[in-house]
């Protein structure tokens, strides 16, 4: 039998049944497109639930080491230490009034990391104590302690005019509780940070609003990610090295002094 020439149409014209519709064809891209963008979308979710968070900056409290408008990335895998900076949710009402909310699906692009976080539920200090620190303003020099160290904060607090604003202008002495941590901003002049609770009614008993609970902190904000003219990884300063560990006799109830009138245990 002789072999089909290349005129043969069987050979140069396949059945229409011998290939996939445009259609199908075009379904198949479609749901290789919606599969590839579900998985970025679910990765991009978990990564922001379980990694790191996206936060902007919505205040002059942090200035000038953070500046209003940042986008900060708060590390949720990292323990953080004192001298960190923190997000934390504002379970304390120090913001008072309801928080304001994003549109639903600005809520959904939130949940998934494509845009940052910006409700006013959040907030972002500097850690000064731990549990069980003692922490005082202010030192006959204008300088605060934490566990009898003095803190050396020329580094990090805001200056103007050539000149660092004070710690503090309240005088304080505090041992945060056990579970709590005790946060300032560093635009002091500035920031309605612990300090300004240390004396508010209501909670567990009067000045508890003052501690953050450690369960409310999201993570360290480790970097400045936007604008690029400002991006940076953002370290512990130096001076809250060598701070002895008081977390074995953290009290249950904080002790507050606030000037000449104290309370706690």
């Amino acid at each position: 039998m002789a072999a089909s020439s290349p005129a043969d149409p069987h050979l140069e014209d396949p059945s229409p049944t011998d290939q996939p519709p445009r259609w199908r064809r075009f379904r198949s891209g479609v749901t290789e497109l919606v599969v590839i963008v579900v998985g970025a979308l679910v990765i991009s979710a978990c990564l922001r639930a379980f990694v790191a968070q996206l936060f902007v900056i919505p205040s002059g409290s942090m200035e000038q080491t953070l500046e209003i408008g940042d986008r900060v990335e708060a590390m949720r895998v990292m323990d953080f230490h004192r001298g960190d900076i923190v997000v934390f949710k504002d379970s304390q009402h120090w913001l008072g009034g309801d928080p304001a909310k994003r549109s639903v699906g600005g809520q959904i692009l939130e949940f998934i990391g494509l845009v940052p976080n910006t409700s006013s539920n959040y907030l972002i200090k500097r850690v000064v104590g731990m549990p069980g620190d003692t922490v005082v303003c202010c030192t006959p020099q204008g300088q605060m302690t934490v566990n009898s160290k003095v803190l050396n904060e020329t580094s990090y607090l805001y200056r103007e005019g050539g000149q660092t604003v004070a710690p503090s202008t309240i005088s304080f002495k505090v041992v945060v509780p056990k579970g709590r941590i005790f946060v300032m901003g560093d635009h002091r002049d500035a920031s309605g940070d612990s300090r300004f609770h240390l004396d508010d009614i209501g909670g567990q008993y009067q000045g508890s609003a003052a501690f953050v609970p450690v369960g409310d902190v999201v993570g360290p904000a480790k970097a400045v990610v936007v604008p690029l003219s400002r991006m940076r990884i953002l370290h512990i300063p130096a001076t809250f090295d060598g701070i002895p560990d008081r977390s074995a006799s953290a009290p249950a109830r904080a002790s507050i002094c606030l000037g000449e009138t104290c309370s706690g245990s």
